[in-house]
């Protein structure tokens, strides 16, 4: 049995991907990409048992068992978070439908997730990823990989790709296609958004339900922040988040049925593959607030969890513009962020308030906090564009 730091740490890594492979099913209507999220969710039951286990053979007196209950209860966080994933998953694989106003709004974001297999006749197979450069021929990153059945999270650029593998990529939704294409396979020939006329009820659940999307992705990273920073303010704004996903969900409802009243018998499926999605969403955001509890108790963590969230694959880190850094006053696209450091921004606080998911041309100004995820090697980087002095790595952990 893995000790419980790895079982943690893959448990972050694999509950994090569900989501987004969750939502990236939905986005290209593909039921692998669903199946690839229902293989993770039995991973993430084995993986939480086992910690359970292990947690139960540790405590041997009331003050072991105190230090295990933050564990358990980030586990059961996390255990939550794949469940509502999978629910997500599930809307694709029982064909309920889902409105091609949802793919055309997500289709506006400048970042998608995409499940692409090395087939027979693919350009990609015995080349390491360094020699592949798929970051600069389609855009798009390698975040995780299956063989067989194990998953290799933030693959190494000396990693060697082999026939059969199962790529998990993320970026612009133009770069699946140039991936598709290299791995043998067909092209998705995704189109352009539906061009925008006058709004109907639908329309405004479709987006009421993309704005729960993010802000219930957002509550997720900035929990984890929470704890490995042991910010009481980070916990308290995703309390604030959890409350925006409330309101949310209590909207989407009502437009929904507001367009239940403009469809016919035949497209009510895809009400209520909305209903589940933004439910789960919901659910997504209410396990994120949960695990803000082990950032709000007066108590220490139980140093693994700080352990396992600094190794693992992607973690969460911050960095403040600072006066004649590099990132002063220039966009977010113009800083070409995650291909010079690999970090994505979830976040940027300025002037007392949060700014969630900034899109590309927001500019950075001097006194911003940006939230950013990525590899541990990226929080250097990008600190040294931001001008930020602090190290990455302190002498008492992750800083």
């Amino acid at each position: 049995m893995r000790n419980l730091k790895e079982l943690l740490t893959d448990a972050k890594d694999a509950s994090e991907l569900m989501v987004d492979l969750a939502y990236a099913a939905v986005f290209f209507d593909d039921d692998d990409l669903a199946r690839e999220v229902i293989h993770l969710e039995e991973r993430m039951d084995e993986a939480v048992y086992d910690m359970r286990i292990v947690c139960m053979l540790a405590s041997r007196s009331p003050e072991d068992a105190e230090a295990m209950a933050g564990i358990l209860g980030m586990a059961n966080s996390m255990e939550e978070i794949a469940d509502a994933a999978e629910d997500i998953a599930r809307v694709v694989l029982k064909d309920l439908g889902v409105p091609g106003e949802l793919r055309d709004d997500l289709r506006h974001a400048e970042e998608v997730m995409a499940r692409v297999k090395l087939r027979e006749g693919n350009a990609l197979a015995n080349r390491t990823l360094a020699d592949a450069m798929l970051p600069s021929e389609t855009g798009m990153w390698i975040i995780a990989l299956r063989r067989d059945v194990d998953y290799v999270y933030g693959p190494s650029g000396e990693f060697v790709l082999a026939d059969g593998d199962v790529l998990i990529l993320q970026g612009p939704p133009e770069g699946v296609d140039l991936v598709r294409e290299l791995a043998g396979g067909d092209a998705f020939g995704l189109g352009p958004p539906a061009h925008e006329g006058r709004l109907s009820n639908l329309d405004r659940a479709v987006d009421l339900l993309v704005e729960l999307k993010n802000v219930a992705e957002v509550a997720v990273g900035m929990a984890y922040s929470s704890i490995l920073f042991r910010d009481a303010g980070l916990a308290a704004e995703v309390g604030r988040l959890e409350d925006r996903c409330d309101d949310l969900y209590y909207e989407l409802q009502r437009w929904v049925l507001r367009a239940a009243s403009d469809l016919g018998d035949d497209e009510i499926d895809e009400l209520r593959a909305l209903m589940q999605i933004g439910q789960s969403s919901e659910r997504i955001a209410d396990a994120a607030l949960e695990m803000t509890r082990i950032a709000e108790s007066d108590d220490v963590p139980h140093p693994v969890i700080a352990a396992a969230l600094a190794e693992a694959d992607e973690i969460v880190t911050d960095a403040q513009v600072r006066t004649g850094s590099e990132s002063e006053g220039r966009s977010l696209k113009e800083l070409t962020l995650e291909t010079e450091t690999g970090m994505y921004v979830l976040a940027i606080h300025r002037d007392g308030r949060w700014i969630y998911r900034p899109r590309g041309r927001r500019g950075l100004e001097v006194g911003d906090r940006l939230l950013a995820i990525g590899p541990q090697e990226g929080v250097a980087l990008l600190r040294r564009l931001t001008g930020d002095p602090r190290p990455a790595v302190s002498d008492e952990g992750f800083s």
